[in-house]
């Protein structure tokens, strides 16, 4: 049986991972974009409004139109939230955040403003359940995750509520897991600690997230290259980080001097990338049979 979580597979074998935006968080998109050809659908709720009942509504939508053109039931999903992870206290009081977004059936998070390894920690407590025991042994507190919000996301993963609650659990810390969990190490002050905040068990990908970089260097229109090398350096750290403890790397590269196929080639052949995004299917699909994937992946 394959996995819930599609890019966990992907991961396993070194494939990248092509990445699009949800878009509309409502049931009929949702059910639209449950034919993708994306392996992940992200959406950001750090800078947006934190409206969940939306998102119930696109996973409801995403599960009624599956499977997907791979058999999977649903794409990937992932999103931020509003919060930060700059200290555990951050986390624990803004946990209910956390809890909402997975009660959804989403397949993960990626938090932000990652500055301390403490507070990574927490974050991966508070994305599993209580019983969950694996990795207290490495530093992860007792899991934050109640019984009550179980029903809706088994539904969406078409399993027992008690089955969801054993799958829900973040990859590869439990090799059974389905939840990704990922960080955007995205500001000066992430830097000098990026090796001990990727190095957290239950994390699985990061960013370095060049717009808040750029502006943590001074910077408010650093997004996009040609990047100074006080910015490459940082990418290059928290790249290096990754590396170190087997995160898989996502960056896009928006290069207005190359054409969107010449921006993905650069992130994943020169950057070392392997979470993408690519607005073009036809450009996904090249660099799919090129890397020696299906396109119906």
């Amino acid at each position: 049986m394959s996995r819930i979580n599609k890019c966990i597979e992907l991961i396993e074998q070194g494939q990248a991972i092509f990445a699009v935006s949800a878009g509309e968080l409502t049931y009929e998109n949702g059910k639209e974009m449950s034919q993708t050809w994306a392996d992940l659908i992200q959406y950001d709720f750090e800078h947006h409004p934190f409206d969940t009942v939306g998102l119930s509504k696109f996973m409801k939508g995403l599960r009624d139109g599956g499977p997907t053109p791979s058999g999977h039931l649903t794409p990937t999903v992932i999103t931020t939230v509003p919060s930060n992870c700059m200290t555990p206290e951050e986390v624990i009081y803004n946990a209910w955040q956390i809890r909402h977004v997975l009660s959804t059936g989403v397949h993960g998070i990626l938090h932000t403003h990652t500055r301390r390894a403490d507070a990574v920690a927490m974050f991966v407590a508070a994305s599993r359940y209580v019983f969950q025991t694996i990795g207290r042994d490495q530093g992860i507190p007792e899991g934050l995750r109640g019984g009550g919000g179980q029903r809706e996301p088994a539904a969406i993963w078409d399993m027992d509520p008690t089955e969801y609650m054993r799958k829900a659990d973040p990859w590869p810390l439990n090799p059974n897991g389905e939840l990704l969990l990922g960080l955007k190490i995205e500001d000066r002050f992430c830097l000098p600690d990026a090796d001990n905040i990727a190095a957290v068990p239950g994390i699985s990908f990061a960013e370095w997230g060049p717009g808040d970089m750029g502006m943590s260097h001074g910077d408010p229109d650093l997004h996009d290259p040609p990047y100074t090398k006080e910015m490459d350096e940082a990418r290059n750290i928290v790249k290096r980080a990754c590396d170190k403890s087997g995160l898989t790397f996502l960056c896009s590269w928006q290069d207005e001097n190359l054409t969107i196929e010449e921006r993905a080639r650069h992130a994943l052949h020169e950057i070392g990338a392997r979470i993408v995004h690519v607005p073009d299917e036809s450009i996904a699909d090249k660099l799919r049979k090129e890397m020696g994937r299906k396109m119906a992946w």
